[in-house]
Order: structure tokens, then sequence, then C-alpha cells
């Protein structure tokens, strides 16, 4: 069955310029920065914000990103925008997170109505029989911003968490990319229990915290905000990105070697108008089949425990030479040398 037009995309409209960017905005300004120059470039001024009605694309977001963190030039930019963008002021959508009964409803929301609370990064929930995982994805092709999200998103979540339970959760952090110099402001905003350099972008705690009651919870009220948050995703025609869309599609059809062709079909598309889409977001297709292919290899590595054949055989490679090959240039490491760093 086709997928037709069920996403967002990099110049797509949608993202409300008085709600997530105005907090940036209010960051700046709180740093005695001029409002003009933070909005350099992103088609947008202070005026428009104001006004509670302009939509912003996540291009034109990812601008506002950059000149922000080249205006603030400080290490604790990312975490301080971070602190405030969960739950937020976006409406239903930050009225049903507030109200969630625990921190499983809260994750199943966040992921639920990610194009309304986490629109630039896509949060996946996974469980095992110890752990609780949330693992942020590129929505947009956020390029030079990724780790400045990357560390706002989890602080955000860390901090709203934290808020709503009424007390500190444990969560573990680990980014894909190498430990920054600036490496205090992690133990400041998120704790010690940070780790770098492995390979996947992604927080977890024990799963017995999922279904602890949070105290405050109103469960009709979030109910009902839950309900008018669908309602206006249904309105926006999408509730996930295209590189959100093309990243489960592949998961859930790895094991039918997916290609260029037979994803463009299933998308409704010509090849080259998936490829020409793909660009527009600064990737391509192997590069995001090469992505699905790393993360499923590293979860069947660290939580199923399996054996390289038994990687090797999930991902249909048929030759385990090929696949150790595949593994070094999908993570940098081979499969011996990652089991080493997983401890």
């Amino acid at each position: 069955m086709a997928i037709k037009g069920s996403w967002y995309e990099r110049d797509s409209r949608f993202i409300a310029a008085h709600h997530q960017p105005a907090l940036l905005l209010d960051l700046a300004l709180a740093r005695d920065l001029d409002s003009h120059r933070l909005l350099r470039g992103s088609g947008l001024f202070h005026e428009d914000i104001l006004g509670g009605q302009a939509c912003i694309s996540p291009q034109q977001f990812l601008q506002m990103i950059d000149n922000a963190r080249r205006l603030l030039d400080a290490d604790d930019s990312s975490f301080l925008f971070g602190q405030r963008l969960l739950p937020g002021h976006y409406g239903a959508a930050s009225q049903a997170l507030q109200q969630a009964g625990n921190l499983q409803q809260a994750l199943e929301l966040l992921v639920r109505l990610r194009a309304l609370l986490s629109p630039l990064l896509a949060p996946r929930l996974l469980l095992d029989e110890q752990r609780a995982y949330v693992v942020w994805l590129d929505a947009c092709g956020c390029g030079e911003q990724r780790r400045f999200l990357l560390e706002a998103s989890m602080t955000a979540l860390a901090s709203c968490s934290r808020w709503l339970a009424g007390e500190r959760l444990p969560w573990h952090f680990e980014f894909a990319h190498a430990q920054p110099r600036y490496i205090e402001q992690y133990w400041a905003h998120l704790g010690e229990d940070v780790a770098f350099a492995r390979q996947v972008d992604v927080m977890s705690l024990p799963r017995e915290y999922l279904t602890r009651p949070w105290p405050g919870a109103s469960l009709t009220a979030g109910r009902v905000a839950e309900q008018q948050s669908l309602a206006q995703l249904q309105a926006l025609g999408f509730s996930a990105s295209l590189l959100d869309r093309l990243y489960a599609h592949l998961r859930s059809h790895i094991r039918q070697t997916p290609n260029l062709d037979s994803v463009a079909q299933a998308f409704g598309m010509s090849p080259a108008t998936l490829k020409r889409k793909l660009g527009k977001h600064d990737s391509h297709f192997q590069e995001q089949l090469d992505l699905v292919r790393k993360h499923i290899a590293l979860y069947l590595y660290r939580v199923k425990g399996y054996s390289n054949e038994e990687v090797a055989a999930y991902l249909q490679f048929n030759d385990s030479t090929n696949f150790r090959r595949s593994f070094k240039r999908w993570t940098g490491l081979s499969p011996s040398a990652l089991r080493q760093l997983l401890g």
C-alpha cells in the first residue's frame, strides 16, 4: 500500500512561531541580543512572533538555531533552551503531556504528538525486559544544529519528567558524538551518567519507573487535551516527518532488502522524486538505509545478545565478511570492537 503525503518536510510551514521559536528568542533577549540579528535569514520578524499567527518551517527554525548558537556563543545555551521546551505552552499538546499519569503515558504522548512537541528531532520509544529507551532521530536534516538539538531535547525530557514525577529519575544518556570540551555542562544539566561516542543518541532508565503514578495528574483533562491534539494533527494532515516515515518503513521492511525503487513506490513517488526530497534534507537513500541497519544491529547486539552470525542473518547478509565490512562502514568499528566498547 502506498504511503501518500502523510508527512512534513524541511520546508513545510507548520511550526507555530510563538511556541518553541519564541522560547529561543526569549533566551536570546534575556542575554541582551538584538532580535533582528537572531531572526536574520529566517524570513521572520519579531512582530510576526508577537502576532501569534505565523508558522515557520523546520528550515527557518534551524536558521534561527544557527544564529542563536553563533550569537550567544555560550556552552550552556542548548541546555537552558531545553529546560524551557517541555511540557511547554503549546496548547492542547502541552496540556496533555502535563496531565500524564506516569512516565510511560508521557513518553507515548511525546512520540504520538512529536510533530507538535518535538518537530526537529523524532523520539522513538523502545522497551526490553529491563529498561526503557528513548532514541532521538533527525527528523528534518538538522546538520550542524544536531548536537544543539540533542542536548536541548534530552535536557527537556529529563527536566520535564523530573518535574512531573516529583523526583529526579535515573536517566542514562548516550550520545553518538565525541565528548565535547564543555563536558561540565552535561554534568550540570543531565548528571554524570553520560557516555559519548556510542553510535546512537539515546536516553534510558529502568523500566520500573514507567508505571509509577505521578502526583497531580488529571487523567480526564489529559484525555480531552490528547483528543484535541490528535484533531490538530489531523487538520495538519501529518504526524511525522518524511525522514521519520522513511525510517519506520525501512525498519519494518529491513528483512525484505528494501531498495530505492521499492521504497519510492511505497511512498507513491518516482525514485527520482524520492532522491530529490532526500537531497533537500541533506541525505540520500543509502545513508538512511545504513542508519536503520546500524540501529537494528546495535539493538540486536546490546539488547538481544545476538552473535555476529545471527545479526548478519537477520539483516540478510549471506557473507559474514561482507557484513563485518558493512558494519565497520556504518559505525567505524568492527563487531568485536563494539562488544568491547559496550562492555
